[in-house]
């Protein structure tokens, strides 16, 4: 996923918190995509996400003032995104359902060989078989995303999916780069535990 260069927000985000509407729509226009994008990885699908989504902008909208570093805008925002849609899924008791039907690229290909270091397997110009198995892998890595702890889950989910540098995943979950990492290093580890007996069939 390319993800929007975050220097360019600056003056964006500095017009934001002194009140001008129009630069805040700007930045919507940059990100929302992403924000979509963590939140149907978190909630499964995109009814809810979309509302989540623009709950997340105007709680961000109406607290922008409080932001003390404008250069941590992205991680700010996705970390409101990550805690409401957290909260949408604990009140209403979701389970996070596979996301291969949607039109974001599913768990597998890159990132999967970057969470449990095999080899990605991709849809293209691969037999039927092949295909298959990429979407089961898709499926078995989304229900162990789902069993990994909540900061684990997120950090995997921000760095590895969708490409957020460790800072931003740092200020989205409140945390230190160096926790970033750890919590990295634990979610793929246990990715591997929990998908073992998978790759060992393939």
């Amino acid at each position: 996923m390319n993800v929007v260069d975050e220097s360019d927000d600056l003056p964006l985000v500095r017009r934001a918190v002194a009140g001008e509407r129009e630069a805040f729509d700007g930045l919507i226009h940059r990100h929302v995509r992403q924000a979509t994008a963590v939140s149907v990885r978190l909630l499964g699908n995109r009814a809810d996400a979309a509302e989540v989504v623009q709950d997340a902008f105007l709680k961000a909208w109406q607290s922008i003032d409080t932001l003390q570093r404008p250069e941590a805008f992205v991680g700010w925002l996705m970390r409101i995104v990550s805690n409401l849609s957290l909260n949408k899924r604990r009140s209403r008791g979701l389970r996070k359902t596979t996301t291969l039907d949607h039109d974001d690229a599913p768990l597998t290909d890159n990132f999967t060989a970057r969470t449990i270091g095999g080899d990605a397997i991709t849809s293209e110009g691969v037999d039927p078989e092949r295909t298959a198995i990429g979407k089961e892998l898709g499926a078995s890595l989304e229900r162990a995303l789902d069993q990994l702890p909540e900061r684990q889950r997120l950090a995997i989910l921000l760095f590895a999916v969708q490409g957020l540098p460790q800072k931003d995943v740092a200020e989205s979950l409140g945390c230190s780069v160096e926790a970033v990492k750890w919590h990295v290093f634990q979610g793929r580890k246990k990715l591997k535990e929990l998908l073992g007996d998978f790759i060992a069939d393939q």
